[in-house]
């Protein structure tokens, strides 16, 4: 017993103490830290654009009105359709090494164009979220925004997207946690994340478990925490609805 508790203290120190390896650990998931809250604030700009885009046209399509904003509209929405089939329909790792060394390849912003990359995947996400809140909502209520005085877009901002916001929070705070996960796979692009610094203070020491099973643990513990914060979250919604 004493030997393997002197083995593990051993190793401890070999992988994090020596060289002060552990500042890899903190730089790296400060660096996945910041291109999740990047790709979280420019995701939901995305999907609030695309839900609204193919709200509206499946809201309208049955309307009779033409014009040249309904083609405008018909237009964008094939556009959006397009974007959320491509985006989902590809592994988020191929779409960041297109964007890192193809699109963007004279850049060496990394942290930026990874945030980009894990953005735009998860716009495609937020946006069949909001869709599917905006839809949940009762038609009756674009009608009293209309009668109201409103026209449709502010009807839409004032009214629908609020409530729709609020019955799928939850289900965007799990989008977002598996988008903390997913930018995991940033190293593919030269990136410095968590997961490299780990990979990084392996191939330094030789020794796989202990630095990977640090990386694993800190990401369950931001997990966790954010997992706690949506159940409170949850539990704030529904006592709000009685």
């Amino acid at each position: 017993m004493t030997e393997w508790i002197n083995s593990i203290k051993a190793q401890f120190v070999l992988n994090f103490i020596e060289g002060d390896r552990w500042k890899l650990l903190v730089s790296g998931l400060g660096v996945t830290l910041k291109i999740t809250l990047i790709a979280m604030v420019l995701g939901i700009v995305i999907g609030v654009i695309l839900a609204t885009i193919r709200s509206t046209y499946d809201l309208t399509k049955d309307d009779g009105r033409g014009g040249f904003g309904r083609v405008l509209l018909k237009i964008f929405n094939v556009i959006a359709k397009i974007y959320l089939t491509i985006i989902r329909g590809t592994p988020v790792v191929i779409q960041l090494l297109i964007i890192y060394f193809v699109i963007f390849a004279s850049s060496d912003n990394g942290v930026l164009i990874a945030a980009l990359a894990f953005g735009m995947n998860s716009g495609a996400y937020v946006a069949e979220i909001i869709r599917a809140g905006i839809m949940s909502i009762d038609r009756g209520q674009m009608e009293a925004g209309r009668s109201l005085g409103f026209n449709y877009i502010e009807t839409m901002r004032y009214i629908i997207i609020p409530q729709a916001f609020k019955n799928v929070l939850p289900s965007l705070a799990n989008e977002f946690i598996a988008l903390l996960k997913e930018t995991s796979v940033a190293g593919y692009a030269a990136i410095q994340d968590l997961t490299r610094a780990g990979n990084i203070i392996r191939s330094k020491t030789f020794s796989a478990f202990m630095p990977l099973v640090a990386v694993a643990l800190i990401y369950l513990a931001m997990v966790m925490i954010l997992t706690y914060f949506v159940g409170r979250l949850e539990r704030r919604l529904r006592n709000s609805e009685r």
